[in-house]
């Protein structure tokens, strides 16, 4: 039996699926050597911190961490989301509810500085004023072409039920390679991502994104 979790913010209304959502991505690829726990295996990870912007159904900040799921699992060709913070309970509550996707509440400081085509952004995450990751992309994505993805979600039952969850993500957006730098508190919940390797860097801008 499922042990009942309850959730502060298991009451706040959300929007309907589909979500259809604008904003910016900015993502790094690294390679996790070892296995940290049953949830988080050795394999291909991706860091992001993401902006939802107006034109979104809400609109909030978020970092997460996700893994490429392995064909042995059942799931070939899905991402699996280990950890994701936002800063809006809307989001916990749609994202834990609609998707079994184990949103957290927390804090973010954003701060983005354009000089001709490069754009800087600094981007940091806190829960109780005790940071979480931080990260600084040099980019150059807003002069790129309008590129189309697609991709498969699979979560795993979150502890207060619902069982195992799978969605889609389509959309596009102006993507490019970028330069990155990030930082995981060592005492905080990514500190495993520490012994990651840094593989790539991407930004996407303006991206249009269906979530369901």
């Amino acid at each position: 039996m499922t042990e009942s979790v309850d959730l502060p913010y298991e009451r706040v209304a959300y929007p309907a699926t589909p979500w259809d959502m604008v904003g910016s991505l900015w993502l790094t690829v690294f390679k996790l050597k070892r296995d940290v726990d049953a949830t988080r295996p050795a394999g291909i990870y991706g860091a992001a911190f993401v902006s939802y912007e107006e034109g979104s159904p809400l609109t909030y900040g978020e970092l997460l961490v996700a893994r490429a799921t392995r064909a042995d699992e059942g799931h070939d060709k899905a991402v699996t989301i280990t950890d994701i913070w936002v800063d809006s309970p809307a989001s916990v509550a749609g994202g834990r509810e609609l998707w079994a996707i184990p949103k957290w509440l927390c804090d973010f400081d954003y701060e983005s500085v354009r000089r001709g085509p490069v754009t800087t952004s600094s981007w940091s995450a806190s829960l109780d004023r005790a940071p979480i990751a931080s990260a600084r992309f040099t980019d150059v994505s807003r002069v790129a072409p309008r590129i189309p993805f697609k991709g498969d979600v699979w979560q795993p039952e979150l502890p207060e039920g619902g069982g195992e969850k799978r969605a889609v993500m389509s959309g596009n957006a102006k993507a490019l390679p970028a330069r990155a730098r990030w930082e995981f508190a060592p005492d905080g919940p990514l500190a495993f991502m520490r012994e990651a390797r840094q593989l790539a860097s991407f930004r996407q801008t303006d991206f249009r994104l269906r979530f369901h």
